[in-house]
């Protein structure tokens, strides 16, 4: 049998409260330490001491286009190491869990690049992939944002078998946005949902009474809140209505890049104090993540990079973010002013609330994935887990770095700068 992790002397987040609790892990799954102690009569095979520090769960990402080099709507032979590559750098950001998105394309390019990218789980070579987010083409070309117009389509009269033949497969997609007003009477999103994808309303320029209704369809999600739709407006709010609608069947959630660029920090707040069990952070990061400045590929398009902003280059149209999870984060609790809590939450238990994975990934419940991460109380990641062992530390010299290398027998890749 596997050995059981006592993990010591942390905070915990465990039912929106931060707790001093020990933290028991075997067999990559959360303990519930009164079996082990009454049932199986049994203790703790290593004690870790964990230096005061706070353990959450891993940080979940259902909207990045790519980063590090790699972009996920680009033609490339290599797909899957693309893939590879960004899952293994986003462990020093606590993410353990995210979904490639990929942005309005070629039909062939779908085909091409839907059917290469495979869930899988995580582990030392990288955080798990939960399935690809569809960002496009069925979006409006009047909110079509940093998408290429021609390639936009409209999902008029069309069915499931014609939009899973348009993508080539949907077997690994676990979501996929659409402006609802190119959906005709929406029945393809009863019909999306009830294959357990997640439909998101994004890129549109739908009212109110039209969200309302995709929400009744089925659309649980918004896209990147307050980017490319509607400005809200007193007589008909629009896409952002749906916060505090009491016209659909169960409040709604919705994206938030909180990069201090996307949102501003007013307009966050009133997201929040609005909804606030809704909130997903994301980062739409796209392939300049983790890079210079420059110009970069984002699928057909050139993006060029000032520092933290990104645009379509030679025009002031914003093109994903360059920002990490853990950055977002941070700033969201600046900007908002909410607790810890709420902050960890949008990108932990909501994220796997809307991904319908919230059993086994987004908190520490008893029996969920052990995907953990360890931080301090400015929010630094200072080491990620994935099924109770480490997969990155912040550096090899630090405390807990060496208690950590003592009791999981840990080689080099582990360890950052």
């Amino acid at each position: 049998m596997s050995k059981i992790y006592q993990f010591m002397n942390c905070r915990i987040l465990r039912d929106s409260t931060i707790v001093r609790e020990d933290l028991w892990v075997r067999g990559g799954k959360i303990l519930n330490p009164r079996d082990v102690f009454w049932m199986e009569k049994s203790k703790a095979d290593e004690q870790i001491d964990c230096c005061g520090l706070i353990i959450a769960p891993g940080f979940i990402d259902v909207q990045i286009n790519g980063g590090f080099g790699v972009d996920f709507s680009s033609p490339s032979d290599n797909v899957a190491e693309g893939v590879e590559k960004v899952a293994k750098n986003l462990l020093q950001h606590g993410c353990t869990s995210f979904c490639p998105t990929l942005v309005t394309s070629e039909e062939r390019m779908y085909k091409m690049l839907v059917s290469k990218i495979k869930r899988r789980p995580g582990g030392i070579h990288g955080a798990e992939v939960l399935g690809t987010h569809l960002e496009g083409p069925f979006i409006n070309p009047e909110k079509k944002g940093a998408h290429k117009e021609h390639l936009i389509r409209s999902l008029e009269n069309w069915t499931y078998q014609d939009f899973e033949s348009f993508y080539g497969t949907l077997e690994d997609c676990s979501l996929t946005t659409i402006a609802p007003e190119l959906a005709g009477n929406m029945s393809i999103i009863e019909e999306l949902v009830k294959r357990n994808i997640v439909v998101s309303i994004g890129h549109s320029t739908a009212n109110l009474a039209m969200a309302e209704q995709a929400a009744r369809k089925g659309a649980t999600f918004i896209t990147h809140l307050f980017n490319a739709m509607l400005p809200f407006h007193h007589r008909d709010p629009g896409i952002v209505g749906l916060l505090t609608s009491d016209h659909i069947p169960k409040p709604i959630f919705y994206g938030l890049i909180a990069d201090g660029i996307h949102t501003h920090p007013t307009a966050t707040r009133i997201a929040h104090r609005s909804h606030p069990k809704g909130l997903v952070l994301i980062t739409d990061a796209i392939i300049a993540l983790g890079l210079p400045p420059g110009v970069h590929n984002l699928g057909p398009m050139k993006v060029e990079i000032d520092h933290e902003k990104a645009v379509l280059a030679g025009t002031n149209t914003l093109a994903g973010s360059v920002a990490s999870l853990d950055f977002c984060v941070q700033r969201f609790m600046e900007m908002s002013g909410c607790s810890m809590v709420e902050a960890i939450e949008g990108a932990t238990l909501h994220p796997a609330q809307l991904l319908n994975i919230q059993h086994r990934k987004g908190t520490l419940d008893f029996g969920s994935d052990a995907d953990l991460i360890f931080l301090d109380d400015q929010l630094n990641v200072q080491a990620t887990l994935i099924g109770g062992r480490p997969v990155w530390i912040r550096k090899r010299k630090g405390l807990i770095a060496r208690i950590l290398q003592n009791k999981f027998n840990l080689t080099n890749e582990v360890f950052g700068s």
